[in-house]
């Protein structure tokens, strides 16, 4: 299986994009990035494909709209960043794909939304009403009434969430990343693309894992994480570059880390050129 084969077999795409993905180098939301999404999302929709995203962005739309509060580490007032800044994220998301014609609606998720049976129907509900309509659900953590023991705590794992609640055909993972390699590339030219993994426990022995990035708050090891929840309920993740599209990744045009349940074959890196 590959990737290409994987998306081109996909229906419901779960798509997640990471803080570092939809902000420019000074912290401030990235709109042409978010307007190049919104137009491959739109040609996907004309094949047929159904796409939610999660996103992440919130605390950094909130600080690219609130000056002075990013020395401020008081809880409070980074769950009242979040808030502030949920609002600028859905209107830049929601001006993107009204240039296409597309409506979208924000959902916020708590880690107890999952684990309670008629939170999650309700959930599972709207979510189909919505994509059945022709809707982006845009998903992020309510990170605004979350608290730290009880928390989600990275969008890798809520859009494995997401994913096995709508029993999605497929969950890509952009990231500042290719994929999953063999060491940091940015540390070590010598560091290989695994283009394949069937084997996590194999694929943990096998790396080095990085540390959390600048704005975001997962790294590999989250994704990872999301990797080994979908897996787990049969549904195949994609890790790529958020610098190529869904289109790039179906045309084979980009390349990335396919993680696949597949007992009889083990991972490989790519092929040094």
């Amino acid at each position: 299986m590959t990737i290409q084969e994987t998306l081109s077999d996909a229906k419901k795409i779960v798509v997640k994009f990471g803080s570092n993905s939809l902000a420019k180098s000074d912290g401030t939301i990235n709109a042409d990035f978010l307007n190049s999404v919104a137009e491959s999302c739109a040609a996907l929709a004309e094949l047929g494909k159904q796409i939610i995203i999660v996103s992440s962005g919130a605390q950094v739309a909130g600080l690219s709209a609130i000056s002075g509060w990013a020395h401020k580490k008081d809880m409070h007032y980074r769950q009242a960043l979040c808030a502030i800044g949920q609002v600028e994220l859905m209107n830049r998301w929601r001006s993107a794909f009204a240039k296409k014609g597309l409506h979208v609606a924000q959902l916020l998720f708590t880690k107890e939304d999952f684990e309670d049976y008629h939170h999650t129907l309700n959930m599972r509900n709207t979510l189909f009403t919505l994509v059945d309509e022709g809707v982006i659900p845009i998903i992020n953590e309510n990170d605004s009434v979350s608290f730290e023991e009880y928390s989600i705590g990275d969008n890798d794992n809520l859009s494995a969430l997401t994913a096995i609640l709508w029993s999605a055909d497929a969950l890509v993972l952009f990231s500042d990343i290719d994929g999953v390699y063999t060491d940091n590339p940015k540390t070590n030219p010598d560091a290989k693309l695994v283009e394949e993994v069937t084997d996590i426990p194999e694929l943990l022995k096998s790396i080095t894992l990085g540390k959390t990035n600048s704005f975001g708050t997962g790294g590999i090891k989250t994704k990872i994480q999301a990797a080994e929840k979908v897996i787990a309920s049969g549904i195949p993740m994609i890790l790529a570059n958020s610098s190529t599209n869904l289109s790039a990744l179906m045309d084979g045009s980009h390349k990335g880390t396919l993680f696949v349940a597949d007992e009889k074959t083990a991972f490989s890196p790519a092929p040094s050129n």
